[in-house]
């Protein structure tokens, strides 16, 4: 009996998500990826890549009835980083040199809009695995901009 090989929701959100990464970052293939869902001040879902060398975040706007780029992309590394924050809820706050300030939530599952669907409603994207990965590079990513953490040797 042959088997069908049937992609689930989940596999398809994340082929939406980083499609629309990919548009926007020549070289996408260097940056893990999370979903984010947005609060004050940048309220809205984002795809958020992040690489360890050089440390940086993409941060990427999403329209989330359709999971394409509704704005263009914007990268904060060390060299226009204002702040990096750890907030209340358990989320991030980032802000840059130009004076955006992003302040997200990386969640473990997240629903979303699948793009094309013609049912009303929502999938789930799980990502808990990229999730504890994007707390940990957060975490290396804030000792670096701290002038109080020793280097690691």
């Amino acid at each position: 009996m042959e088997t069908l090989n049937v992609e689930s929701s989940d596999d398809i959100l994340k082929q939406h998500l980083h499609r629309a990464f990919d548009s926007q970052i020549p070289n996408f293939g260097s940056y893990n990826l999370v979903a984010a869902s947005g609060t004050s001040g940048s309220a809205g879902l984002k795809v958020i890549g992040f690489r360890r060398e050089p440390a940086e975040l993409v941060l990427c706007p999403l329209n989330p009835k359709n999971l394409l780029p509704s704005e263009r992309a914007i990268s904060v590394d060390n060299t226009n980083v204002s702040h990096v924050a750890l907030v209340s809820d358990g989320g991030y706050e980032v802000g840059n040199s130009t004076g955006r300030v992003f302040r997200f939530n990386v969640p473990s599952v997240l629903s979303l809009n699948l793009p094309g669907e013609t049912e009303s409603g929502s999938e789930i994207l799980l990502q808990e695995d990229d999730a504890a990965e994007f707390v940990d590079f957060m975490n290396s990513f804030m000792d670096q901009l701290d002038p109080t953490v020793p280097a690691s040797t």
